[in-house]
């Protein structure tokens, strides 16, 4: 699959290794004291979206039990705050994955904005049904960044993919 239309170049599988080590990686940022100011997205959303697009049979609702059980240890949430917004999202973005890889990158990021605001909603919800105050509308500017983070974060985790195996000047492709 092409990031565009405008490309012609096709893409190599992705390893299975680079995909755990993009959601660790993704892990270890939302790990980070900053995590927790607003404007700062949740980039295990972020990636756990784009591979349960770009790979549904790979990455799905498994990865997202985990990494959602990792998130609510880490953040001393509610148990199951995270796990329940991140098994909905893969859910969605891999129901929703052959769709979306139709449109431009753009319009892919208008696509995954309302999985996103979803996810942080889902997450809200479950703090204030334990008792937890309003955050404030704060909380909507995460999944706002990480939408516009769409583009770049597609180039970067599609990086690996663009590497050409041989190249061969009797076959361009």
């Amino acid at each position: 699959m092409q990031p565009t239309f405008s490309s012609s170049r096709i893409l190599l599988p992705v390893r299975p290794w680079f995909i755990a080590f993009s959601l660790l990686t993704a892990l270890l940022l939302n790990f980070l004291p900053t995590a927790q100011w607003p404007g700062i997205p949740d980039w295990v959303a972020l990636v756990l979206c784009f591979w349960s697009i770009r790979e549904p049979r790979r990455v799905g609702m498994g990865w997202a039990f985990v990494l959602g059980l990792m998130m609510d240890v880490a953040d001393g949430a509610a148990l199951g705050q995270h796990c329940l917004a991140y098994v909905l999202l893969a859910y969605i973005a891999a129901s929703q994955s052959r769709r979306i890889l139709w449109f431009p990158l753009a319009q892919q990021a208008l696509q995954v904005l309302p999985m996103l605001l979803a996810s942080q909603f889902i997450q809200l919800a479950m703090r204030m049904l334990a008792g937890a105050d309003f955050p404030g509308w704060g909380f909507l500017i995460g999944p706002l960044i990480a939408t516009f983070l769409w583009i770049p974060a597609t180039f970067l985790l599609l990086l690996p993919q663009y590497q050409p195996v041989e190249r061969d000047e009797n076959r361009p492709l």
